[in-house]
């Protein structure tokens, strides 16, 4: 009975792993989490080679869990466009399948100042590399900007871009730039994301050693009777003689 059930247990923990693999990815572009009033975006809920089922939905000051192509944004087959952004865009946006599952959480701001934080919509992950952007409505070059992260200067950059090397759990925060002849920008949360660990695999010979000591354990049992028959086959030719 025992062994009957094995094939129900493995079709059981199957199932579970083609779930998980099902979880699918909200993605924004650009890539940012912050955006001038009338400009557009567009999001898309990405899930390996099938997103059917999958719906773009979002939580603002003034709606609550609704749909893209209802009352906002215009829905396709695989994304969701807003063609111009309004100040009451700003909210959180995430993917949702017709069972319940969820995707990441995207936090989006749509704001009326002259500068905006380009930022990752997504988690960095340890180790990483990550730029900052202090952008302002009227793109212009080599703008000096001050970078903040929860309240206090980090520097100034004299291009208006700041990278920060090798990325780690404490520089997770809540950032901002500003730019003198032009106010700064709101603020946003960069979250950071711990390096996956990966397991140690065994040595590769491990394989090799199993199989030499499966083949000496054989060698030994044998061998006995094989030299038995040997000296039997010896004697008896002696014997003959």
């Amino acid at each position: 009975m025992i062994r009957m059930k094995e094939p129900f247990l493995l079709l059981f923990l199957t199932s579970l792993l083609f779930c998980k693999e099902k979880q699918a990815s909200l993605t924004v572009s650009p890539r940012s989490s912050q955006f001038f009033q009338w400009t557009s975006l567009s999001m898309s809920c990405e899930m390996g080679d099938n997103t059917t089922g999958w719906r773009i939905r979002r939580n603002t000051t003034d709606e609550i869990e609704t749909d893209c192509g209802v009352t906002w944004g215009t829905s396709t087959a695989f994304s969701c466009q807003i063609g111009l952004t309004a100040l009451w865009d700003s909210g959180v946006y995430w993917c949702e399948a017709k069972d319940g599952a969820t995707s990441n959480v995207i936090n989006i701001t749509v704001t009326d100042h002259p500068v905006i934080l380009q930022s990752p919509v997504l988690p960095v992950m340890e180790g990483h590399n990550v730029t900052l952007l202090c952008k302002t409505e009227s793109p212009r070059s080599n703008l000096s900007a001050e970078f903040y992260k929860d309240g206090s200067l980090i520097r100034t950059e004299p291009t208006g871009h700041m990278t920060i090397h090798r990325v780690a759990k404490s520089d997770e925060g809540l950032y901002k730039c500003h730019i003198s002849s032009d106010n700064e920008s709101p603020p946003s949360w960069i979250s950071v994301s711990e390096k996956p660990t990966t397991t140690s695999a065994p040595p590769p010979s491990t394989p090799t050693l199993q199989l030499v000591l499966s083949l000496l354990h054989h060698l030994l049992v044998i061998c006995p009777y094989f030299i038995c028959t040997l000296l039997m086959v010896s004697l008896y030719r002696n014997r003959s003689k």
